[in-house]
Order: structure tokens, then sequence, then C-alpha cells
């Protein structure tokens, strides 16, 4: 069976996993009564609470006797260490593009990925039966994006359609017949070149390990495609690292290939075929596994740098230990190795006194999920400001700097401009009219100035701002960028907060807990109105007597609290705060500090 490869790419809500599902539907890979769950691809609980692609997977489809491996590539930046190693499985690319929005900058950052790896794409409009669609446009843009990234000729002379993914159709033309994705189908066949093989190293069995995965019944589970020759269950082969370097020899005891949605055992993997291997015990992504005879391993796409590093410790609160099971400085460290082996890009360092780890990855997001994740399984932690990392290069400090798209409605652009090239030390690189009066502005962003920004960046746009960030390089260090201003209300008492208490203190700030909620000394309850920090008293509770007159007692009516995500809480702290993360609670809370120190913080 004819056999190709192709991965698919697209910024955030673009449509690239609902267009999935219905190639799968019109392959034939489900029965006709079989019950499928929408955006069947995201089967990870978060990506289908959030509506994004985490993790990057692979699925297959026949068509007229031609084998389609397709790979859904995440579509926002934090998770591009995924994106990099998977474009090295695949021979093209199919680029998503909604035809209201055009191609936006998740788009730039996958697609200048594919185009350095010397692919050609196809570009697929989607969405065109909106109101607000304009096609020509968006190819246009398509067209100008290829350029500035340095496409070649053959690239830049791409093949398009237009298509409809809920709808379940696509057309070279679009007053096309729109009836189904034969045509998308039929371009992937005639454009995508089959998988070819890498010729001198003869046909002895070679394959690059892409992703990681694990079995209770298999154990490790390593994914990639198969570059040369042929492979069966039972053969003897080895793994060699990025360098070369001989890291084991094991016996393949499963090879797994897809079909559909889920994986079928097979007896021989032949090259160009995408399949999942078992039987080794420390090979992990980015190795060489291959036959015995071969001595050089295959070019590993090399990974972007981490550009933020956040700390993970133990939560040693006073409410440490009452929610979670997994509480102890070892099974955090354990949980976070694991994580490091199977995605590239984070990086693991212990610090001095082995309760903290320093963890490095590319943006809020990703740390985010990794948190979310880890405090679903049962993990209480305590979280730092994320920090950015620089570099040092000839004796001058550089930092990321990222950049922003902002589609913003035109009367509140000016706010916008001001804060992100004002205090944020932005550099304005674009703005131009976006249509139906809003205005798209471009960029130039350090990455310090954009911690703790969307917040305040909803609050200046009316929720109505739509802002992307994606790694655009490295600069000279900008100085100073302030951070936070107003001061915080901290608990000087243990306890469960009280309503008329926390009624008294609304005229010091906003509250960040309801009643009742569990406080204990050093939590931080609420935002002062001011600069400095303050410590409350959220249990005092009212002098009862027996006195009762009309017009004494006060109804208590609370202003809602403030209730954090787990993004909003990181960005929002100060270096000298912490979020504590259990399965269930959310807190923030002040480092712990000696009396005389706090006594410099309160001063200060």
């Amino acid at each position: 069976m004819d056999l190709r490869n192709i991965a698919i790419i697209a910024h955030v809500d673009h449509g690239k996993t609902t267009l999935v599902d219905e190639l799968l539907k019109q392959s034939g890979a489900f029965r006709d009564n079989q019950a499928v769950a929408e955006r069947a691809m995201d089967s990870n609980d978060l990506e289908r609470e959030r509506g994004i692609t985490i993790l990057a997977k692979a699925t297959s489809v026949e068509w007229k006797s031609t084998r389609i491996n397709i790979v859904d590539t995440p579509g926002h930046a934090d998770f591009g260490g995924e994106v990099e190693r998977i474009l090295s499985m695949v021979d093209g690319v199919v680029l998503l593009v909604d035809a209201a929005e055009g191609p936006m900058p998740q788009t730039k950052f996958v697609t200048s990925k594919a185009l350095a790896l010397g692919l050609r794409p196809i570009v697929v409009l989607n969405k065109v039966d909106k109101p607000d669609a304009e096609p020509d446009r968006a190819l246009d843009e398509c067209f100008d994006l290829f350029a500035n990234l340095g496409a070649d000729e053959d690239q830049l002379d791409f093949p398009h359609l237009y298509a409809s993914g809920r709808s379940g159709w696509a057309d070279a033309e679009l007053d096309g017949p729109r009836k189904d994705l034969s045509a998308l189908f039929n371009l992937v066949v005639n454009h995508v070149p089959a998988p070819r093989q890498i010729k001198h190293q003869g046909e002895d069995f070679s394959m690059l390990a892409t992703t990681l995965g694990s079995d209770p019944f298999l154990g490790r589970i390593l994914t990639g495609r198969i570059e040369t020759g042929t492979l069966k269950v039972g053969a003897t082969i080895q793994a060699l690292s990025r360098h070369g370097e001989k890291i084991e020899q094991f016996r393949v005891a499963k090879i797994r290939a897809f079909r559909g949605l889920g994986q079928q055992d097979i007896d021989i993997g032949e090259a160009g075929d995408i399949v999942s291997l078992s039987g080794m015990a420390k090979a992990t992504v980015a190795d060489t596994l291959c036959a015995l005879a071969i001595e050089d391993p295959l070019p590993a796409q090399p990974i972007d740098p981490p550009t933020i590093s956040v700390t993970f410790g133990i939560n040693d609160s006073p409410l440490a230990g009452r929610d979670g099971k997994k509480v102890q400085s070892r099974v955090i460290r354990d949980r976070l190795m694991k994580e490091a082996e199977s995605n590239v890009a984070i990086k693991i360092t212990d610090t001095p006194g082995g309760e903290a780890f320093e963890v490095a990855g590319r943006g809020e997001l990703q740390m985010g999920v990794l948190i979310e994740n880890m405090r679903r399984e049962g993990f209480e932690l305590s979280i730092s400001r994320p920090q950015v990392l620089t570099r040092e290069i000839d004796g001058e400090v550089q930092e990321p700097i990222e950049e922003v798209t902002i589609d913003v409605d035109d009367e509140y652009s000016g706010a916008v401009i001001e804060k992100i090239t004002g205090a944020r030390k932005g550099d304005l690189a674009e703005m131009k009219p976006a249509g139906a009066g809003k205005t798209r502005i471009v960029a130039h962003v350090p990455s310090r100035g954009l911690i703790g920004y969307h917040g305040e960046f909803l609050t200046d746009t009316r929720g109505t701002g739509v802002l992307n960030r994606v790694f655009h390089g490295w600069a000279p260090h900008k100085g100073t960028i302030p951070g936070r201003r107003a001061g915080v209300l901290i608990s000087m008492e243990d306890g469960d907060a009280v309503a008329y208490a926390l009624w008294n203190l609304e005229e010091r700030g906003k509250m960040f807990v309801g009643p009742q909620a569990k406080v204990y000394q050093g939590m931080i309850i609420g935002e002062h109105s001011r600069e400095n920090d303050l410590e409350v008293n959220p249990l005092k509770g009212k002098k009862l007597t027996n006195v009762r007159a009309s017009g004494t007692d006060d109804a208590v009516r609370l202003t809602p609290h403030v209730n954090f995500s787990l993004e909003e809480a990181i960005a929002y702290i100060n270096d000298d705060e912490l979020v504590e993360v259990t399965p269930n609670v959310i807190r923030l809370r002040k480092r712990h500090l000696d009396p005389h120190e706090r006594k410099r913080a309160s001063r200060k």
C-alpha cells in the first residue's frame, strides 16, 4: 500500500481537530453506527476543557489504496517542543488558516519550522462559509508569510483549497459543489511525496524516536517513523544517543501501527510507516533505534531553548497534606523527571537543599498545564513567580523577546499601545485596520513585560481583545520593568474567615477569599488599595450584646471575591510570594520570613 505522512498545522481554534474528525469519518475509519466524541483527537481532559491541542498525536486513514498517516500538531508555541520533533516524521504539511483571521502568530511559528525542513505546504482556507470570511485576503497573507519566512520557489507555488471543516467539505474553487473532502484527500496523495529512504545507510533498520509514552503492561513505548529497512517483532536492536553513544541493546516486544484512532499490532514494520515500539528500558526521545550494524545516529532536530523558569517546591503551609496525597519532595522530583523525559522542551534542575526544583520551559501556559496535570494527580506544590531566562553573548546580557499580535476594537487601541510600549518596554512593529471596527497591532515585547499582562489587557479592552504571542528572538536586556503596584492584605490569624470581618475589610481592597474559607498566618487574602502590604484579621467577629434596636444591625452583603485561575495566580504574585496548589484549592501566600525580615518587609 502507498504511504503518505502529513502534519496538520493551524493556529489555536482555527478548526484543525474538527477537520481531522471529518477526515476520519469520510475515510471509513468509523462504523456507520459508531458513537464518536467530538474532537476525537483531543483525548486529554485538559485539551477538551480548554479547546486546545497540547500533545502531538498521530492517526491513520485509508483513501483509494493509499494509507495517509496524519499528525495533529499543537497550535500554541508553548508546546513547540512537540512540533519540532513531530515535523521530522512527515513529508508534507497541510496549513489550515481561518478565512476571517488569516495566518496568526502560532501559524507563523510552526510554518517556519516546516519550511526550514524543506516541506511543501498545502494551504486550506477554513470556515469560508462564515459571514466575515475573506478568503482572498487570507490567501494573499499566506503567500506574504511564506515569502517573509524565506520559502523557496517550490514552496511558494503552493496549492490551496477552500473548506469548511465543520460541514465536512473542501473544494478547489470557492463556489464548488461543497459535498465532501475528496479534493483534499486527492491533493494530499498527488502533492505530498511518498516517504523517502536515507540511501547511504543501506537497508539496515533505523528510526528516530520522536514521542515517548508508557503502558502499564508494555512499559516504555517510543513512536517514530522508520527511515530505512524493515523490523520484525522479536528482533534485537540497539539505541544510540544523538552523539552516537550506545545506550542499550534490547529485543522488540511489540510493533504497533496507527489504524484509525487506535493502534494495531503488526508483525513487520516497513520504511516510511509511523510505528510504536516497546521492549526498551532506557531509550528516550531524540535517540536513534537501529540495527546492531549501524554506528552513526540519525540527525535529531535541535529544540529551541527554554525562555522562563518556575520553582516547584513542597507545600510547607499550615494546611499542607489536607487535600493531596503526594507531598514529599522525592515524589515531586520523580514526577518532574518523568515529565522532562517525554517533553524535551522542559529542563529540570535541583536547587540547593533539594526541596525545590527549577523547571525551565517555553511559557506560562506550558507551566500551567504541567501544574494542572500534577494537581489532578494528587500533588501539593508551592510555585514561585516565573523568572525569564537570560543569556550572555560577548559580555552582553540578552533576554527573550516575543512577537505579540493583538486584535482589538479601535477605541481601545490607544490604551493597549500605551501599556505595551511604555512600562513594558515593547517596540511597535506594525499597526493596521483589521476590518469590522478592529485594529491589528504587532509589537515585539520582552517576555518579562508580558508576565501578568493578560488580565490587565482584558480589563483595558473590556474583554473584547485577543492577544497572541510567540517567541521572536533574543535582544539586549531592556532594563527594569515595574511589577505589580498594589500591595496585598495578609492574614494575621489561623482559622475560618468570617463574613463580618471580610465585609469590614472591603474598604481596604479586593478580597481573594470568601466566608468560611480556611486561612492562616501569612496567607494573602486580598489586594490592598495602596502600594504597601497590610496585615489584617479576617476572623474578627461582631461583638454581641443583648441590646437590639432598629437600624443598629447592618446586613452583611459581600462583594463577590476574586477567584484566580492557576495561570492568573502565577502571573499575579511578586518575587516574595508563592502560589500554594492542592488538588482542590489555589491559595496565595508570602514566603516564610523570620520576625526581623517581616518587620523590614512591612516597613518597605
